[in-house]
């Protein structure tokens, strides 16, 4: 749960490195609420609690993917390539499922270098 706070914590913050640990945590977590709320909001007969929620972590998802793909040593800009139908998800699951740099590249040094939370 400590991943997902953190990833909250950095609410809009688009620079430097995510380990794919922090990704994958918070993916994780955001799919487990996403669900329960869905699932609280159809007992209720209220959706618009899963979709206030969805827009509440819009800007952190973003964030995370991008400092993501920056581990990978990829542009963040690398993000828009899930707007291409079914391909575009496939190829960006793939990039954030890819090792990051071992070493410092241009977005930062290595995040599994630095001091644990």
């Amino acid at each position: 749960m400590n991943w997902y706070l953190e990833v909250i914590k950095k609410y809009a913050v688009f620079s430097g490195r995510a380990r794919r640990q922090e990704f994958w945590m918070f993916e994780l977590f955001n799919i487990i609420i996403a669900i329960v709320l869905a699932v609280v909001g159809f007992a209720l007969d209220f959706s618009l609690i899963s979709t206030l929620y969805s827009l509440a972590v819009l800007l952190p998802s973003l964030g995370v993917t991008v400092r993501r793909l920056h581990d990978t040593g990829r542009s963040g800009w690398w993000i828009l390539i899930s707007l291409v139908p079914l391909v575009g998800i496939i190829v960006l699951i793939v990039f954030a499922a890819t090792a990051g740099d071992q070493h410092e590249n241009a977005h930062g040094p290595n995040p599994k270098l630095a001091p644990a939370y």
